[in-house]
């Protein structure tokens, strides 16, 4: 049996992929009792998160590990496996092992040198022993990662070479000259989700210095308490929760929002966001529109007047909403559309052949945009204290309405975002430091587990050998009747030292030999020699596998 991982991740796949193949909580728990029910695979585990989906598994088939794992993936993540194959990569036997340890130590990650992915790795962990997928192979590898993660953070200097996902996110939304302390003192906060994630952010929130946090979630129980371990916390913040069904009144009321919920649709639409800075923003700080561009839209469009949205977005910011995206429109002159500069009151009356026009127009116009270097986050870093409303959105999919900063006054940092920004961090010297850790860890991994592989050959031939000792001093016995007890328990000794020593020197030598690469067959060539019996060394192998050690939770912390 061989481990086998299968997955795709923010380096791999775009952000767009990613959102569709998220897993919940019931699709993981599917895909690992499915994966154990398809013929290859022996034990799973899932390590599912914002960023990367994996599938991890023994199998005894290459080949068809592949293409079983890749299935079930695109069966249970609703991305079908034509879409999906791209984006997918394959880790085997120790790369797989060195890939997970890279994981565990941040290497792998958006920022590097996060800690947010140990809690992940655990919980992945702790998901396999619950539903039973997890067995000998799967616990050492997690376990070991685990140690490995926490070593990497305690004996080098990684957490210097990136933070955590929050902390970097709250980094962009207050910009490159302004501390995330000076920024976010005095600012009521309102988080949405009360997960992992939520309240890691919320307790980052309270750390760099917001005076009140808000928590929302669909359970009131966990928001409650989660606002009780914030004003416990010594921060003095103030905190309290909230239902989900007054997030939009409290959107008006805050200057951040923090978003990691596990909806599958969005939490906060560009509609919502809009309707909240109008009402809520101060007259020093309403929505200003770009010169010559139009009226700011306050009220905004009725929902369904679409034609009237999308050209009331287009006139007033430049810009064209469409499907949730921002599509930037530049290098065009406000009169070259049909529709005038005066929004939807313009629309009135308008041909269907005028509309096709300005359809045309704001193509052209996202042509040339698609032709100019893409801004990223960073460019507009600057300006993001000033915002009227902050929003970080740490979900996948993502919660909050891409299209929201486009919204004057708006500053959103999203995922994708977070990956542009950190594509260019610097990396510290300390990677390399890590890098040596993971590559002695996975070496040492690998010697273990080839010795784990011939130990129950090694304790089938000594079971074999006391086997013989104990059939010889019984016809002793019959041999020599009159021997007293002293006697014979003196021979019996002599009998088992004898055998012991002959055993000793190759049995220490086949496991020193079967720990380097290539060492398997030494545990085959034992079982030949010696003719073991096969179902002898199976059930030692079953023996061990059962030992209740492997399903103690307690190892992985």
């Amino acid at each position: 049996m061989s481990l086998l991982v299968v997955g795709l991740s923010h380096r791999s796949a775009p952000v767009s992929v990613l959102e569709r193949a998220s897993l919940s909580a019931d699709a993981k728990a599917k895909l690992l009792h499915d994966t154990l029910a398809a013929e290859p695979a022996a034990e799973a585990a899932v390590l599912a998160t914002c960023n990367r989906i994996e599938l991890y598994a023994d199998v005894d088939k290459f080949h068809a590990g592949v293409a079983e794992l890749s299935t079930l993936l695109a069966q249970h993540s609703g991305v079908a496996l034509e879409e999906l194959t791209p984006y997918l990569y394959v880790h085997y036997e120790d790369r797989a092992v060195h890939h997970l340890f890279s994981v565990a130590c941040g290497l792998d990650s958006m920022v590097v040198g996060e800690g947010q992915i140990l809690g992940q790795i655990k919980d992945a962990l702790a998901l396999g022993q619950e539903l039973h997928t997890a067995g000998r192979l799967i616990n050492d590898l997690f376990q070991q990662a685990l140690r490995v993660g926490k070593r990497a953070h305690s004996e080098t200097g990684i957490d210097r070479a990136g933070q955590s996902l929050v902390t970097f996110g709250l980094e962009q939304l207050a910009g490159a000259r302004v501390p995330v302390a000076d920024w976010a003192a005095g600012k009521r906060a309102l988080v949405i989700g009360a997960g992992s994630m939520s309240s890691l952010a919320a307790a980052t929130l309270a750390r760099v210095g917001v005076a009140e946090i808000v928590v929302a979630n669909r359970t009131a129980e966990r928001a409650e308490r989660l606002a009780e371990i914030l004003v416990a916390s010594g921060t003095g913040v103030k905190a309290s929760a909230m239902p989900m069904s007054s997030v939009a009144d409290e959107l008006t009321r805050v200057d951040v929002v923090v978003s990691c919920t596990g909806a599958t649709g969005l939490v906060l639409s560009a509609d919502d966001v809009l309707a909240a800075v109008s009402r809520g923003a101060a007259p020093e700080t309403a929505p200003q529109t770009p010169e010559g561009l139009g009226p700011a839209p306050v009220a905004g469009p009725e929902p369904d007047d679409v034609v009237a949205r999308l050209a009331a977005a287009a006139l007033t910011h430049g810009r064209l909403a469409d499907a949730g995206a921002a599509r930037t429109i530049s290098a065009v002159e406000p009169d070259g559309c049909p529709v005038g500069p005066d929004g939807r009151a313009a629309l009135t009356g308008v041909d269907s052949s005028s509309l096709e026009l300005h359809g045309t127009w704001a193509d052209q116009g996202e042509a040339t945009a698609q032709r100019q270097p893409r801004r990223g986050t960073r460019t507009q870093a600057d300006g993001a204290s000033g915002a009227r409303l902050a929003l970080l959105d740490l979900a996948m999919p993502r919660d909050i309405d891409a299209a929201v900063h486009r919204i004057p006054g708006v500053r959103l940092v999203d995922i994708e975002s977070l990956a542009e920004a950190s594509a260019d961090a610097p990396m510290a010297a300390d990677v390399d430091a890590v890098r040596t850790i993971v590559a002695g860890e996975v070496a040492a991994f690998g010697a273990a587990q080839r010795a784990a592989h011939i130990t129950p050959t090694v304790v089938a031939l000594r079971a074999m050998a006391a086997e013989v000792v104990a059939m010889e001093v019984a016809r002793l016995d019959g041999r020599l009747p009159d021997l007293d007890e002293r006697q014979r328990a003196e021979v019996t000794q002599t009998v088992r030292r004898v055998v012991d020593k002959l055993l000793h020197a190759p049995t220490v030598r086949v496991k020193q030999l079967a720990s380097e690469p290539g060492g398997a067959g030494y545990a085959e060539a034992l079982r030949e020699l010696f003719d073991l019996d096969p179902q002898t060394v199976a059930s030692v192998s079953r023996a061990d596998a059962a030992d209740p050690l492997n399903d103690d939770p307690g190892r992985a912390s």
